[in-house]
């Protein structure tokens, strides 16, 4: 496989000035957020991040699927600059500013479905959430919510409220937003009733229709379900089209809001504008956020005229489509639709390929899954059984950091590969390389 200059690390990790700044974060910033490894990062360009001891890492994470378009894209920086010195803010929430309506007006052409749609702005995944919840409620006058185990939806207590992810989550935070039911998402290869998908009829959804809908939830006090097209933090995992399909026609037959969190599936990243396009869906609502900008704080919320029938005052973000991260997103969406969405296509089938073959290699690798650049590898300690290998996929991460290369863990057993977009075969390969080199030495270690 093909070798560079980089990734390069040069100290032993974490480095002494990643120690010094490591001793401050520790006093002085709230514990609450997790960290997969040491890396104090100094600065970023294209693929690839330095540490504030020189270090150079090949980003497989992208800053958790935001930085879609690279680290520090020159036309990004530039579109930033030349706004910076225009105008750097005011509300949208009490002004007009037309960068905030051009923006609008993109994303309800690019957004799936020929409807005029009507977009609110926020600065987070969590925030376009806690918009969508909310605007489900207040146009359908219903008040229950349902959503799926393994969910990640935010941590804000609408958002949390959906999320049904890890336990440390919710812990200590009850009692959340009622009247929220969670259910078993289309997780095929464990599937909750023990079928595969060649007799299950779809079971995850015919059991809302013949039993959710006749014991304990009435239809027609259902506001909406959300549902993450392919769910991100809980495994990265990728249901079958039909999934959707029948979940798409159960809220059309109940009159219920169908609405689709691309938060992290969204903005080229699986090799369509949005996920849903791979699954022939057009959401009632949208949740759009990561990637959008950037790197820049922005999300939105889009849903038809229609449905987004909400009245002045009652729901605003001071903040939201602020001017700078407004143009961010232009020029990210026009980087995108010029290229880097079809290369995110063509990387990830050469990716998932190859992980492929490592799956046929390699035991501990009991599945590979995903579209375009959001992909994931599931590691068993049996391929039988599909026990979790959660302690291995950990060290292999730790091991890949070691030696250059940032991966970040989804689901329980699993790690996910979310590089730009930007990615070359080049990159892949090395990447693919070390990686090899990381499951090596943990079955050697075992």
């Amino acid at each position: 496989m093909t070798t560079k200059n980089y990734p390069c690390v040069r100290t032993k990790l974490p480095g002494p000035n990643a120690i010094q700044y490591l001793e401050k974060e520790k006093k002085f910033v709230s514990p609450s957020s997790t960290k997969s490894y040491p890396l104090v990062v100094k600065s970023a360009k294209g693929t690839v991040v330095t540490d504030v001891d020189d270090n150079t890492f090949l980003d497989f994470t992208a800053g958790v699927a935001v930085c879609n378009t690279g680290h520090n894209h020159d036309q990004i920086i530039s579109s930033i600059s030349s706004q910076a010195d225009t105008l750097i803010h005011m509300s949208g929430a009490d002004f007009y500013n037309p960068l905030h309506i051009v923006l609008a007006e993109k994303l309800s052409a690019i957004c799936p479905g020929s409807h005029t749609k009507k977009v609110f702005f926020g600065n987070s995944g969590a925030e376009s959430v806690e918009a969508a919840f909310k605007l489900a409620r207040y146009h359908t006058k219903r008040s229950i919510v349902i959503a799926f185990y393994n969910a990640f939806h935010g941590r804000t207590m609408g958002a949390l409220s959906l999320t049904a992810s890890k336990l440390n989550q919710r812990k200590h935070f009850l009692p959340l937003i009622p009247e929220v039911i969670h259910i078993p998402y289309a997780y095929c290869y464990r599937c909750h009733y023990g079928l595969t998908p060649d007799n299950c009829n779809m079971a995850c959804v015919t059991w809302i229709r013949e039993e959710l809908f006749k014991t304990k939830v009435p239809p027609e006090d259902v506001a909406a379900i959300f549902v993450e097209i392919i769910q991100g933090e809980g495994g990265y995992i990728v249901p079958p089209k039909e999934f959707h399909n029948a979940l798409y026609q159960l809220t059309r037959d109940f009159g219920i809001l169908y609405v689709a969190d691309e938060v992290q599936s969204g903005m080229g990243r699986t090799g369509k504008m949005f996920a849903s396009e791979h699954f022939d869906i057009i959401p009632d609502v949208i949740t759009i956020a990561k990637g959008i900008a950037s790197g820049l704080p922005l999300s939105a919320t889009v849903a038809s005229e229609e449905i987004m029938d909400w009245v002045p005052g009652s729901h605003a973000s001071t903040f939201g489509g602020n001017p700078i991260s407004c143009q961010a997103a232009l020029t990210t969406i026009k980087l995108l639709e010029d290229g880097l969405i079809e290369n995110a296509a063509k990387q990830g089938a050469y990716m998932m390929q190859e992980l492929k073959k490592l799956e046929r290699t390699y035991p501990i690798i009991g599945d590979v899954r995903g579209l375009g650049l959001m992909l994931a590898i599931e590691m068993v300690k049996d391929k039988e059984t599909k026990a979790y290998a959660s302690e291995e996929r950990d060290s292999i991460i730790q091991k890949a950091f070691s030696k250059g290369l940032l991966l970040l863990s989804c689901g329980r057993s699993a790690i996910r590969f979310c590089p730009p977009l930007i990615l070359s075969k080049d990159d892949a390969d090395i990447a693919l390389s070390i990686f090899e080199e990381c499951l090596k030495e943990t079955l050697e270690n075992k």
